[in-house]
Parts: C-alpha cells; structure tokens; sequence
C-alpha cells in the first residue's frame, strides 16, 4: 500500500493566544512558534533557542515581503514599502533586539503591537528575521593556506549567515477571509514531479490552513500539507508541493482536496472540492 506522503509547508501555526506551532530552525537556530498573529490587546512571546555546541549571537530585525502568484515571498526594500506595509513596520515593536545564547540556551523575545487612533481596519504584517551574527574572532582568523589567492597571497574566508523570518500579523476590526480550490494537476518542474492546484482567497485578511488530498473510498490521506497561506496583498495564488514519483503517479485520477484551518484551532474546513488530475 503506498504510504501517505507529508509537506511540511513555509508557514506554520499560530502564535500564543491563537494557537500553538511548530519550529523552525535554520543553522543552530530554533525558532517557535513560526506565526505570530496579534490583535492587539495583548502581545506575546516567541522563543528562541541555540542548538549549536557553540554559542552565537542573533540580530532580530523587521522586514516587508509580499507573497506572489507562485506563493514566494519577495523581500521589499523600506523605501518602496506602501502604506500599509509602513503602518506595520511602525506598530510592531519587539524586544531584545539583539541576544547572544548559549548552547541549548532558550531566550523569550516580546512581541506586541501599539495601534495608533484611527488605524484603518485590516490586516497589517511585517516578517521577523533572526539572522546571526559572526563571530568577530572567527572573522579575524586567517584563511588556510589552501584558500589564499594565488596572485598577492590574498585570502578569502566565507562565512555562512543563517536566517530565519516569521511572519507577525496584526489584525485590526472585523475582519474575514474565504477561500476556494480551483484545478488541481501533477507537474514536472526542474525540482521534480508536484501535486499543483489553484487556491484563490477573497475577503479582508490571509487564509492559512492545511491542505489533505484524499483519494474517494480511500480512508487514507494521500498528501497531508501544513501550514498554506494566502496572504491579503493577491487574490489567488499557486499551491505547488513536491512529491516523489510514486506518490505523484497515486494522485493522478479523482481526488478530493480539503483546505482546513489548523488543527490547533480546530481544524474547520475552510474549502473543499472534487477533482480529476491529470
């Protein structure tokens, strides 16, 4: 019997007071919960943790990116931001600012939101990025011999910067969002066989839920993906999840696709329709 297949998607659960999440790590970081969402009468806490045998030290910054039609996150330089964008950079307000752990050293990073008088409603958000910071004896160090030039005995040291961003929403008035499915597909891409369908989203806020593909009179799950996001600045976007072939060859014929809110806050099915991929 061919085993359900699971994608772990971009994004992942709410933040404290919404729901709880999974973590992200990038390099010795670990990061959680992996999606803040705030409305303003309380803030809360992300955590960080250093799962390194050395101890570094991470700069928390806020960035804007905004998602695409193919579901990427292109990153917006400040001075071409909008002013929505602007408005959550400017009510966002985080500390520590910078922290240097310990190995298995766990540190708690507020997070709250300041909303001005007369603050439209809508959905504001910016995206945390936790990025390391070398090690200053590490950069003095002298490249080895191998990696010097071979003109001038100048040498080069490369040292990798490890990041990790989480989205911070802030919610402001009555808001609401739909979603619904549109064709599905298996594609080829360079990076392999992908389970591809069209998800639109109307409403005034993100959708962001997950995705299980069942396949009719079959209790299994197919495909089980977590953590799928539309967010407010497009309409619709494309899912694209990479499978193995075998899994992409079960998908092909009739199929239903459930797009559910997160189970941590109970899972209610958000859309759901019947497809034939090809």
């Amino acid at each position: 019997m061919l085993r359900m297949f699971r994608a772990i998607g971009l994004f992942a659960a709410a933040a404290l007071g919404v729901a709880a999440s999974p973590a992200s790590a990038a390099g010795d970081l670990l990061v959680a919960p992996t999606r803040v969402i705030l409305d303003g009468s309380r803030g809360t806490e992300v955590v960080l943790n250093n799962i390194g045998s050395e101890p570094a030290t991470y700069r928390i910054s806020l960035e804007i990116k905004r998602m695409t039609a193919a579901g990427g996150l292109d990153e917006i330089a400040e001075a071409d931001v909008n002013a929505a964008e602007r408005a959550a950079l400017d009510i966002i307000s985080f500390n520590p600012r910078r922290v240097r752990l310990l190995p298995n050293q766990p540190q708690v990073i507020r997070v709250g939101a300041r909303l001005p008088e007369g603050l439209p409603p809508g959905e504001y958000r910016a995206h945390m990025l936790f990025r390391a910071v070398p090690d200053a004896a590490a950069e003095a160090a002298p490249a080895p011999e191998t990696a010097r030039a071979s003109s001038g005995g100048v040498s080069i040291a490369l040292t990798p910067i490890y990041g990790i961003t989480i989205p911070v929403i802030v919610r402001v008035g009555d808001l609401d969002a739909a979603a619904k499915i549109g064709d599905a597909r298996v594609a080829d891409t360079r990076d392999g066989p992908a389970f591809e369908f069209d998800l639109a989203r109307t409403g005034s806020r993100s959708v962001y839920g997950d995705i299980e593909v069942t396949r009719p009179g079959v209790s299994e799950p197919l495909l089980l993906a977590r953590g799928i996001a539309v967010y407010p600045e497009i309409g619709s976007r494309t899912v694209s999840l990479r499978v193995p072939p075998e899994v992409a060859a079960a998908l092909k014929g009739p199929v239903r696709i459930r797009y559910s809110e997160d189970r941590e806050v109970g899972g209610a099915t958000i859309d759901q329709a019947d497809r034939v991929v090809k």
